[in-house]
C-alpha cells in the first residue's frame, strides 16, 4: 500500500481511525494490565512507559518536522503535534512567563468511571510523561502539576498543569 497515492480526505480519515485505535489499545492495555496485576503496579508500568515513550516521541517530531525552537513556544509547538493533545483535547493557556494545560473532560477518566471503575491515579504517569517530553524540548522547562487525579478536581477540569522555565 502506498500511502502518497491516497487522496488527502482518505488520509485524513485513516489517521483518524489509526489515532482512535491507538487511544482504544491503551486503554486495553492497561485495563487488562490492572486486572492481572493491580492498580498500583498498572500505574508504575503506565508512568515507566509513558515516560519513555514521551521523550521519544517528542525527539522524533523534532527529527521529522525541523522542530528546533527550545522554551516554552518550541513546547508548545510540538505538544500541539503529540497525539495525546488531540486525543484528549488538550487546552493551553500562554501566559507571560508560563504555559497552562487544562483537562476539561479526559476520555481514559470518563470511559473508567462510565463502566464502574473508578478514576484512576494519573498524576504520576503525567508527571513523567510531561517531564519527558518538554526535557526533550529543552532541559529548562518546569514541569508542575497544579491537581490531577487522584487529586481533587472541580467536576469541569480533571487536570491541570504548569510548564515554566526553570531560570525564571
Amino acid at each position: 500500500m502506498n500511502f502518497a497515492d491516497w487522496p488527502k480526505e482518505d488520509l485524513v480519515k485513516y489517521l483518524d481511525f489509526l489515532m482512535m485505535n491507538y487511544r482504544t489499545m491503551d486503554a486495553f492495555w492497561f485495563i487488562n494490565l490492572e486486572n492481572r496485576h493491580g492498580l498500583d503496579e498498572a500505574c508504575l508500568v503506565n508512568e515507566l512507559v509513558w515516560g519513555k515513550v514521551s521523550a521519544l516521541a517528542a525527539r522524533d517530531l523534532k527529527e521529522r518536522f525541523n522542530l528546533g525552537e527550545k522554551g516554552l513556544k518550541g513546547f508548545l509547538k510540538a505538544q500541539l503535534m503529540f497525539p495525546w493533545a488531540y486525543l484528549v483535547g488538550y487546552e493551553f493557556r500562554q501566559g507571560e512567563d508560563e504555559l497552562v494545560l487544562e483537562v476539561p473532560c479526559c476520555p481514559a477518566q470518563d470511559g473508567r468511571v462510565k463502566h464502574g471503575l473508578g478514576e484512576y491515579p494519573c498524576k504520576a504517569m503525567h508527571q513523567a510523561e510531561f517531564e519527558g517530553f518538554a526535557h526533550e524540548i529543552d532541559p529548562g522547562i518546569k514541569v508542575e502539576c497544579i491537581f490531577a487525579p487522584p487529586d481533587e478536581h472541580p467536576p469541569d477540569m480533571h487536570c491541570r498543569w504548569r510548564f515554566s522555565m526553570a531560570d525564571q
